[in-house]
Order: C-alpha cells, then sequence, then structure tokens
C-alpha cells in the first residue's frame, strides 16, 4: 500500500476510549456524600477517600474531592446514603479546581439513579419520593 497514511485506529487507542465514544446521557445536578475506594501501588488493600458528587446521568459523575494525591486511572465508587456500593468507574479528566470527571463501566439503572436523587440534598430533588413497590 504505496502512499498509505498510518492514522492511529480505534483498537489502537486506550479502553477508556470506548467510553468516550458512547452516548452521553443528560448530567443533572445533585449533591451526594460519596466514597472512592482504590488499590494504592498495586496492593491488594483498598484505600478510600470521601468525595461528592454534583453532576451524575446513568453513565457518568462529576465528583468534587482533593485531587492532591495520586487520583488512580480506575476506581470504584461508593454512595453509601443510596446503599449503592462498588460502581467501577474510569477517570476521563481532573479540573485543577478539584474537580473530577468519571465514566461508569456499566449504565446505573433508573431504580438506583432514583434513589441517588431521592438521598440527594440538592434543591431540585427535594420532593423525590423512593418507590418502593418498583
Amino acid at each position: 500500500m504505496a502512499g498509505a497514511v498510518d492514522r492511529p485506529t480505534y483498537l489502537s487507542k486506550e479502553e477508556s476510549f470506548m467510553y468516550d465514544r458512547e452516548v452521553n446521557f443528560p448530567m443533572e445536578d445533585t449533591m451526594n456524600d460519596a466514597r472512592i475506594e482504590y488499590t494504592e501501588n498495586g496492593m491488594t488493600n483498598l484505600s478510600s477517600r470521601r468525595c461528592q458528587i454534583i453532576k451524575i446521568s446513568k453513565s457518568s459523575a462529576v465528583l468534587t474531592m482533593p485531587t492532591q494525591f495520586k487520583l488512580p486511572q480506575n476506581f470504584y465508587l461508593d454512595i453509601p446514603s443510596a446503599r449503592i456500593n462498588m460502581i467501577g468507574c474510569l477517570v476521563k479528566r481532573v479540573h485543577a479546581n478539584n474537580i473530577v470527571e468519571a465514566r461508569f463501566l456499566r449504565l446505573i439503572s433508573d431504580r438506583d439513579l432514583n434513589r441517588i436523587f431521592v438521598y440527594s440534598t440538592h434543591p431540585n430533588h427535594r420532593n423525590r419520593v423512593l418507590d418502593i413497590y418498583g
């Protein structure tokens, strides 16, 4: 193939690139306390840090936390108030003002998303109630 230009192909990118190609669901403001858990230096024990979720969708979240430590590229997100544990996440972007954009490894169900909004302290979700029958 003379004259062919070597362009980066989809398969030569990082695995996280496929999450950037997926449909982005609309983000909704929220205010939930959360915790990230990750392994340090390849060790088997999990370390955790507190954070706050300020925006969330079915496929991603925006977190606020001090980012002066070495933030891992992948971690688990726990939302204790909504009783949602270990959502796998990949870091998309870290901003200088302590804001982290993360992409979920699986979509959050509508039921879990509603549960997050019920336990949110954001004024937009003040009248949300938990559907115990659904």
